[in-house]
């Protein structure tokens, strides 16, 4: 079952194996315990999430111990099995690392989850590792991640698993009546942001007279330090059509809201593979970032770009840190247009069945 660092999940084997690890000469079920170091950014962690999803379909008894950075580790607070979330602040001479041994080491695992490409893996006790390495194939970050466990063929897609608590938060908050538009405004880098201004413009017309989504509410979401950016969106739709969202809850509260919308509009960060994993038709802004690799992931998922291609950027920044705006060549009215056609393209029932 072993290859290399891959774990086959989809493979009777596993089942198998799995079998015989909850059991105790063939009469005593116990749990199998699970070790998922996820990624430390946002968008990362939720593009690997479906294997969470895979590995607690295939393995009913899993108990789950994850580890991530402040942002990520929450994400997987919900998960049925979970036993323990360790959250691992970086430190310098990869103290967090050492820290992180001392804490899991006296576990024999049943697995290994390593996103990270850590050589802790290779340190503890376990039956079985899938440990993240660099690829040189150039394809989605989804397909990617399913590698690890041997499931490229029928990748998994995000998915973050939420409680009732999570969801009742979540269903008071988006409470009223008519569609929601939601919009993630920043970035995690500026040369990603597309203007504020033009969020604005593009919320007028869908959510105004004679709009796409006419008289609808405008849901905006992001960090704390987006609350600037954020002022100028929320000011181009009444007061009493927001929903202010902008580091006032947990980013697992902001999924299970992001089910409630009826269309999500963002730069490529966290927030939009957020939306697209909640199953809300996400329209991803692109420009200096590859949607080859970065995409929104779903049937209801679309990224524009303008009309230079992501090549092009790299020949003016090829570090890609300068700061400056790169996404001014996207027009507000090709981003209008994406938005009408994925709206005609989808319906409420069937992107949230």
């Amino acid at each position: 079952m072993l290859s290399g660092h891959a774990v086959n999940v989809a493979a009777p084997g596993l089942e198998r194996q799995g079998t015989a690890a909850y059991r105790v000469h063939g009469m005593t079920r116990r749990p199998f315990s699970i070790l998922y170091i996820a990624p430390s950014r946002i968008g990362d962690a939720v593009l690997a999430s479906g294997l969470v999803k895979a590995l607690a379909d295939k393995v009913p008894d899993a108990r789950f111990t994850f580890v991530g950075s402040e942002l990520t580790g929450p994400l997987f607070a919900d998960t049925p099995g979970v036993e323990r979330v360790i959250v691992m602040e970086k430190r310098s001479l990869s103290g967090h690392w050492i820290s992180l041994w001392n804490e899991v080491r006296d576990r024999k695992w049943g697995l290994v989850v390593d996103l990270r490409g850590s050589g802790l893996s290779g340190m503890l006790r376990r039956s079985r590792r899938a440990v993240h390495r660099p690829s040189r194939l150039i394809e989605h970050k989804v397909i990617e991640a399913a590698r690890l466990l041997h499931l490229e063929d029928d990748p998994p897609a995000p998915f973050l698993f939420t409680s009732a608590e999570t969801e009742a938060r979540a269903e008071a908050l988006t409470a009223g009546a008519g569609p929601i538009l939601a919009v993630g405004p920043a970035a995690n880098w500026m040369g990603k942001a597309w203007p504020a201004e033009r969020f604005a413009a593009v919320a007028r017309r869908l959510l105004g007279s004679g709009g796409a989504l006419e008289g609808g509410r405008l849901m905006v979401l992001g960090a704390p330090r987006d609350r600037e950016v954020a002022r100028y969106v929320k000011a181009a739709i009444p007061g009493g059509r927001q929903i202010d969202l902008v580091g006032a809850e947990p980013l697992l509260v902001c999924y299970a809201a992001l089910k409630r919308a009826r269309l999500f509009i963002g730069n490529d960060s966290g927030l939009m593979h957020l939306a697209s994993a909640a199953g809300a038709p996400t329209l991803g802004l692109f420009g200096p970032s590859d949607e080859t690799l970065y995409a929104p992931w779903g049937p209801a998922a679309r990224a524009v770009r303008g009309p230079r291609p992501f090549e092009a950027f790299l020949t003016i920044d090829p570090s890609l840190s300068h700061s400056v705006c790169h996404m001014m060549d996207l027009p507000q009215g090709e981003v209008v247009a994406a938005a009408e056609a994925l709206l005609s393209e989808t319906t409420p029932e069937t992107v949230h069945a």
